[in-house]
């Protein structure tokens, strides 16, 4: 049965001394998939990213830290955005959602072509303290995984073990998610050469996550029976009353003559795919309450 809500499944490994993280994303990239009516590509491409961003926010503390991603290379999609929060809230967009691109000579989807090999990757991290991280690393192969990889490397001096898939077929995503093995400070070397050689096993951790599930890998592949669980949904912060707090900032005179020009006012959210509309009589009504509510 098709689970409904994306997990992340965290315990230690090697003594104490790695951090294993297993995410099952399916439920979290079929969303985004929906959403945003994303090609296949772009589903395998934005769905890795959620993912790594996912375990990313994993990290930070729960309340009012917050984090970013931009995955921003030469190829044929433009880029991609993810954002998250402690409480592990995630949404994302990719610039061209539609751009389809003929398979590789493999058979797999061209990720590295719709993202490009030329690039950046960039993290934004703000633990709620009011001075943001941030990190900027260059793109390696546009796949993403060895982005990521790169990223940990370099900019947060944590090398760290991991593997990235997106299952697709016939438009529908089957499995998403990755798994993370990261080194705590003080790790021997035979840990971290563990953690090199095993994540080795996973290259095709979407096909995994479809036959065993995310406990089975715990299970199976790292013999661990405790673990600890966290949901990932796919939750924007836009609403329609926060877009009528952006409205009544914009002043009664200029919210008339954009009314005036335009018809109505219009604010778009990338992250959801949602079109908030205001004709001239809810404008009108918006400001005379927020008149009353500033009077009362």
């Amino acid at each position: 049965m098709q689970k409904t809500v994306s997990t992340i499944y965290k315990t230690l490994v090697c003594g104490g001394e790695l951090s294993l993280a297993v995410l099952d994303t399916t439920a979290l990239v079929r969303e985004a998939a929906a959403r945003h009516n994303l090609s296949a590509v772009a589903t395998a491409a934005l769905g890795r990213t959620l993912t790594a961003a996912a375990y990313l926010c994993s990290w930070l503390k729960e309340g009012e830290s917050s984090l970013s991603v931009t995955v921003k290379g030469n190829g044929a999609g433009g880029k991609l955005c993810v954002s998250g929060d402690g409480n592990l809230h995630m949404r994302g967009f990719a610039e061209a959602p539609d751009t389809e691109l003929p398979l590789r000579a493999d058979g797999k989807l061209d990720v590295g072509g719709f993202v490009g090999k030329s690039g950046t990757l960039t993290v934004v991290r703000d633990d709620g303290e009011g001075l943001p991280f941030v990190g900027t690393t260059q793109l390696v192969s546009g796949e993403i995984a060895e982005d990521f990889s790169a990223y940990f490397a370099e900019s947060e001096q944590r090398p760290t073990a991991l593997a990235l898939g997106v299952l697709v077929k016939g438009g529908e995503c089957l499995s998403a998610g990755g798994v993370f093995l990261q080194p705590l400070p003080g790790a021997s070397e035979e840990s971290i050469s563990y953690a090199e050689e095993k994540i080795k096993e996973f290259t095709a951790v979407s096909s995994l996550l479809a036959e065993r599930g995310a406990e089975g890998i715990l299970h199976d592949c790292f013999s661990t029976e405790h673990w600890e669980t966290r949901d990932i949904p796919y939750r924007c912060h836009c609403s329609r009353g926060r877009v009528e707090s952006l409205i009544l900032s914009m002043g009664k005179e200029e919210a008339e003559e954009t009314v005036k020009s335009q018809g109505e006012i219009s604010v778009h959210c990338h992250y959801c795919n949602t079109d908030y509309k205001f004709g001239a009589e809810e404008v009108a009504a918006l400001f005379a309450s927020g008149r009353k509510n500033e009077e009362g």
